[in-house]
């Protein structure tokens, strides 16, 4: 057995969005951009996978496909009216169903696919078969509602994964983190009133959703005090990160005693991702999932799976996505940072440092109240 799986699939690479420039939508004043579509595009997953190939990582990594998520897999989040709009659209070639979702023909299928990975990625390290296991999901899955589709997500691939894993009572605690830069809307309004997930999501402060992401958004009902959220300010960079892992995660994860740890793994922290203004490096991303791992092996028997989600610098993205599989599985093959200088000399002063280190504290404590 190897150590970490790898789900892939290059049908999800055919995953097809609209004529956008960026989140506008083209038309009015608005003019298409020389390469057209949406940022959320094959090539950062692409070039990601290509990049395990040339450094030698992915003869290292279990490297398999997974069967496309059911209906009954589906409908356990997403009701029927949803998924069958979907479909017949998907068939008919293609629409938009909510915001910034557009998809072509068969692009249910696809969403289906990906939702497959990230099951069969969390069904793996559940069972046994992998220690830890990483889904390159394709179209992402972290913004989307049970009946609506949301900033590139079609189906709320994560959900949809933990719920599988529940009907084979294979997880009766899940902690769910999300550093994504953005915030994980649809995963935290899926279990917002449940005390079986536990949902942390890390991100910068109103930049997408721009109504969401509130540290006094803490779940209702039941879920009460088992949602968190650490919106941080814009620049916040890489010390910053590490912080609020260590201030606010770890002990989170601690108290809260998962039975598996599930990432949503974005790299649009990126300090050069164009739709957002933090300052992460591909260091960021190796030692976040190291100190992940060091709780997965405290917690839960080293229990751990992560399911790609935002990135949109073709450039950054695999070298950032690289540090996070090199991490996972243990490896010595390093592809180092092709953006490391620039974006270690663009972190914030020590004034700045100090400042967001005490609004990281702020969030800690009315999370602790």
């Amino acid at each position: 057995m190897r150590k970490t799986g790898f789900f892939v699939d290059e049908r999800c690479f055919w995953h097809s969005g609209g004529n956008y420039a960026l989140t506008a939508p083209v038309g009015g004043y608005v003019q298409p951009l020389a390469a057209g579509g949406l940022p959320e595009n094959p090539e950062t997953k692409r070039r990601l996978k290509n990049l395990l190939n040339v450094t030698g990582l992915a003869a290292e990594l279990d490297c398999t496909s997974a069967e496309e998520a059911g209906y009954d897999d589906l409908n356990r989040i997403h009701p029927a009216a949803y998924l069958d709009e979907f479909k017949r659209l998907s068939d008919a070639g293609g629409g938009e169903m909510g915001l910034r979702t557009p998809f072509g023909a068969g692009g249910y299928e696809i969403a289906a696919l990906s939702a497959g990975l990230t099951i069969a990625a969390l069904r793996s390290v559940l069972t046994g078969k992998h220690d830890n296991a990483y889904a390159l999901s394709r179209p992402p899955g972290h913004h989307c509602l049970p009946d609506w589709s949301n900033g590139f997500c079609l189906l709320a691939n994560i959900a949809i994964a933990i719920e599988a894993a529940k009907a084979d009572n294979l997880a009766p605690r899940v902690a769910v983190v999300d550093w994504d830069v953005h915030h994980g809307n649809g995963t935290e309004a899926i279990f917002y009133d449940r005390d079986d997930v536990l949902t942390i999501s890390i991100h910068q402060e109103h930049n997408y959703p721009l109504d969401t992401g509130d540290v006094t958004d803490r779940g209702k009902g039941a879920g009460s005090g088992y949602n968190m959220n650490i919106p941080l300010p814009p620049g916040a960079g890489h010390k910053a990160y590490l912080r609020a892992m260590e201030r606010i995660v770890l002990p989170a994860l601690d108290a809260y005693k998962p039975d598996v740890i599930v990432v949503a793994c974005g790299f649009d922290a990126s300090g050069v991702d164009p739709l957002s203004r933090m300052m992460c490096s591909a260091e960021t991303y190796r030692l976040m999932p190291r100190q992940l791992k060091q709780a997965a092996d405290r917690l839960c028997d080293g229990r751990l799976m992560m399911a790609h989600e935002g990135g949109y610098s073709e450039v950054h993205v695999p070298f950032c996505g690289h540090a996070v599989l090199q991490e996972m599985s243990g490896s010595t093959i390093d592809a180092g940072d092709a953006m490391g200088a620039r974006i270690a000399g663009q972190q914030p002063n020590a004034m700045m440092e100090d400042i967001y280190a005490k609004i990281i504290d702020e969030i800690a404590a009315k999370l602790e109240a």
